[in-house]
């Protein structure tokens, strides 16, 4: 998705800097502080300090591996959110940047995610959000995935809207997509365990969704078409959110939650 978003954009006549393991303009290992540090570094030095946006489509799926729950909180977390941190100040220098970050509709499909697993990330304390699953064996990967994933969902969220980002001019958005017909997708299909359970996971309008058509999402969220969208998180799954939950969102605010919902009314925006 990210590749495709990268060649589009170039052909728009955009300048790209792409970020990647192997292949890049930049070469980094975002599951590590110094690859992150680096990445973070290069991508300042190569825009000359302003950067009109920024695509976060680097990730890892569930997988084996001893090391796999860690791999995928550095790079589905630490990978998105500190990367931001360093380029903010480059991003803020543009008029109206615009910020994707590629979330996934397992933040509402997938079951039982440990709440102390999203907390331990939100913290940064990937060690502790390892810790967490241990007891959930070989699927432990699959849940680490979305506890990932509504981490950085959250800390988009809670970040979009303050005088850092929204005051700056910085809109921070997420696309949440379902299954689409990627390599990490097809290993999955390709794998007798895993394969089945994708084959039999509801999809409404059926068949799995294409990288081409959320490159296009990408593009337009980094339009100025999409000035006024901040800190919402755009689901294109086929409607499989819909499925699982049709009746849980929107949601108007509770009675309980009045209190803070007023406190924030009467402080509002801060900018």
């Amino acid at each position: 998705m990210g590749l495709q978003a990268a060649q589009r954009l170039r052909d728009l006549g955009h300048t790209v800097i792409g970020v990647d393991l192997k292949e890049g303009d930049v070469v980094a290992d975002l599951s590590t502080p110094q690859g992150r540090r680096a990445a973070g570094e290069a991508v300042l030095a190569a825009c000359g300090g302003t950067l009109d946006g920024a695509v976060l489509a680097a990730g890892l799926g569930p997988g084996p591996g001893a090391d796999r729950n860690r791999l995928i909180a550095e790079v589905n977390f630490l990978g998105v959110v500190e990367l931001l941190e360093a380029w903010r100040p480059a991003l803020a220098n543009a008029d109206r940047a615009k910020v994707v970050v590629i979330s996934s509709n397992s933040t509402t499909t997938v079951p039982i995610v440990p709440g102390r697993t999203i907390r331990a990330l939100l913290a940064r304390e990937s060690d502790k959000a390892v810790r967490s699953l241990r007891l959930f064996g070989r699927n432990g990967s699959a849940l680490m995935y979305a506890a990932s994933k509504i981490a950085v969902s959250r800390w988009l969220r809670i970040n979009a809207v303050t005088a850092a980002w929204a005051g700056a001019g910085i809109r921070l958005n997420a696309l949440a997509p379902g299954a689409i017909l990627t390599p990490l997708l097809e290993a999955q299909l390709a794998d007798p365990r895993e394969g089945a359970a994708v084959r039999s996971f509801p999809v409404p309008i059926g068949g799995y969704g294409d990288a081409g058509q959320l490159a296009d999402w990408m593009c337009f969220m980094l339009s100025d078409s999409a000035d006024f969208l901040c800190g919402s998180v755009v689901f294109v799954d086929g409607g499989s959110d819909a499925f699982f939950r049709p009746q849980d969102w929107p949601r108007a605010v509770p009675l309980r939650r009045l209190p803070q919902y007023l406190w924030r009314f009467k402080r509002g925006v801060r900018h």
